[in-house]
């Protein structure tokens, strides 16, 4: 039997606290495509799903009903932001404007080209896409 060739370390996932962990969840699908991986109670009460794909994903936490809410740091308090790779950058904004988030901060740069938005829980997602640039048809 040979052995297992190592893999090198990953994020597999980030646990986040919104409001509402269905919402965001839902933006999530439909912005990304991912799927909902799992969903119930959290261990210390409240909700929890996970959405992403087969090898990472997002669990987003909703505190019990009655629970103060969570905090609303100020930008990089706690993250600074979370950055999802895509292969299709125009397609994914059309997918975030269509949501009714606001992109901005739009960069081209070597090697690729990203853009950044806020979702309804005032969380900093980063928008990237290493794939090639294809000139437009003359």
């Amino acid at each position: 039997m040979t052995p297992a060739t190592p893999r090198s370390p990953r994020i597999e996932h980030v646990n986040i606290t919104v409001p509402d962990s269905e919402h965001t969840a839902q933006l999530m699908v439909g912005i990304f495509g991912w799927n909902v991986r799992w969903r119930g109670r959290a261990a210390s009460g409240g909700h929890t799903v996970h959405v992403g794909s087969a090898d990472h994903y997002l669990a987003l936490y909703s505190p019990p009903p009655g629970a103060t809410r969570p905090k609303r740091f100020e930008k990089g308090l706690p993250l600074n932001h979370i950055g999802i790779e895509v292969d299709d950058l125009v397609a994914t904004e059309a997918r975030v404007r269509a949501a009714g988030m606001s992109p901005f901060g739009h960069d081209d740069y070597v090697p690729g080209r990203r853009f950044y938005f806020f979702d309804d829980s005032n969380i900093e997602f980063e928008i990237v896409s290493y794939a090639p640039v294809m000139d437009a048809p003359a």
